[in-house]
């Protein structure tokens, strides 16, 4: 997909950018979404589309008509949603039907995750080890991926400053392959956990080299896809990667609060979970209510508590749009809309600073744009129906989702950002006041 040009006068990019809009093959699904405003913050919560409306709508109707029976007679019947839905899901993130489970929350299956391996790579029990060894991960993470793994630690009788390896950044927005190296080769590590995408800068990993890197050294490798999946395809299976987590609230679409979802590869199917409930019992015998836990197959076993639908429901039609434009074209549109951003930041003062990789194939679905004013730029273009969020010390993440975000919408968001820096209006909005943002 071509990028308008920028190097031309305000009208003549305006008509660019409807040109480029009136090409792109995938510019009729914005029909299916109520988008708020020029919104550009897919990377946070995902807009409704009429699609998962209709599911959700679905499953409310038919715990009406069901009641109970619902887990059974509502098409689809509840009892094997996740199942259903793992399916969707698996050629999104290159896995095995049986290797994708649909659950819990984001933290909740890192917890799970990292308890499991880290126990397998120590005997079974990280707790009884003689010498444990470390869990590799890096100071750019989204925090609650530090709070879960070193509460895992901590109950394993573990110190977090002797058992994380945590990888630094050089410039304080992305971590070079060189470093987690060296991290791999200078200590003893039983897994590694990165982001394939850093939520502040963007970067995208090389997630096939990474996950060779940790089986060079002999350590596990685990991947939180959450600013990646539905954006960027991923190859989990093929390039053995033995364990990930993401959530579907994002480019996903599945609406706030939205049920999670994690990948097990099937070289790892006969590990126990560290976490175990009775969703991640075997289907057939679960009701027969034994005390002893007989895992499902495959990633259905990391399931812990009943699979919440009216959490799950809209993910279902939300999926459908999704695989209706295919991954391929989602990431090929993403790439041309985030290399349009990045030159428009270009026309801007220099206060503004571009605080993503240029290069594509290291840049995910979002753009940092740096500048001091962050937060107040931030709020002034709310007030104007633009959203994007900020994220400390400087950071306005600007993220074009490609099912409904358009060239000109782009435009849009670089001319009224230049107008409120041009006229100072942000100078009006307060200093960061620790709100949600």
């Amino acid at each position: 997909m071509e990028t308008p040009s920028v190097d031309i006068g305000l009208d003549a990019r305006r008509e660019t950018a409807a040109a480029a809009d009136a090409a792109d093959p995938l510019a009729s699904f914005r029909e299916r979404f109520d988008v708020p405003g020029t919104y550009m913050d897919g990377n946070s919560l995902g807009a409704l589309s009429t699609d998962a409306e209709a599911s959700l709508d679905r499953a409310v109707e038919q715990w009406r008509e069901h009641a109970v029976e619902g887990w059974t007679d509502a098409q689809p019947d509840w009892f094997r949603y996740g199942e259903r839905l793992g399916g969707k899901l698996a050629p999104l993130v290159g896995a095995r039907e049986q290797e994708v489970a649909v659950c819990g929350s984001t933290t909740t299956n890192i917890h799970t995750l990292i308890a499991t391996f880290y126990d397998a790579a120590n005997g079974g029990s990280a707790a009884n080890a003689s010498n444990p060894g470390t869990i590799l991960v890096n100071d750019l993470d989204f925090p609650t991926d530090h709070y879960a793994i070193r509460a895992q630690l901590r109950q394993r009788g573990l110190d977090p400053d002797d058992h994380l390896t945590v990888v630094e950044s050089e410039d304080g927005k992305t971590i070079i392959a060189a470093a987690i190296e060296r991290a791999l080769r200078e200590h003893d590590v039983d897994v590694l956990f990165l982001p394939s995408v850093f939520y502040r800068s963007g970067q995208l990993l090389d997630v096939e080299r990474l996950t060779d890197l940790a089986h060079e050294y002999g350590a596990y490798a685990g991947f939180d896809l959450a600013h990646s999946a539905g954006v960027v395809p991923h190859s989990l299976h093929d390039h053995g990667v033995d364990f990930a987590v993401w959530c579907h609230y994002k480019y996903l679409n599945g609406g706030p609060g939205a049920i999670a979802g994690l990948f097990c590869h099937e070289s790892n199917a006969d590990l126990h979970p560290a976490l175990a409930g009775w969703w991640g019992h075997e289907k057939q015998t679960q009701f027969e209510m034994h005390h002893e836990f007989t895992p499902a197959a495959g990633a259905g076993r990391f399931q812990i508590g009943t699979i919440p639908i009216l959490a799950a429901a809209p993910l279902d039609g939300a999926l459908d749009v999704t695989l209706e434009a295919g991954i391929d074209r989602i990431r090929e549109k993403s790439v041309a809309l985030t290399d349009y951003l990045i030159d428009l930041v270009g026309t801007l003062p220099d206060s503004f600073e571009v605080g993503s990789p240029r290069e594509a194939a290291r840049r995910g679905g979002h753009v940092a744009i740096e500048h001091s004013e962050a937060y107040r730029l931030t709020e002034a273009l709310k007030a104007r129906d633009v959203v994007v969020d900020f994220r400390p010390p400087n950071v306005i993440r600007v993220a074009p989702a490609p099912l409904y975000t358009g060239f000109g919408d782009v435009l849009d968001v670089i001319e009224t950002l230049r107008e409120v820096h041009e006229t100072r209006a942000h100078e009006h909005f307060d200093t960061h006041s620790g709100g949600v943002t």
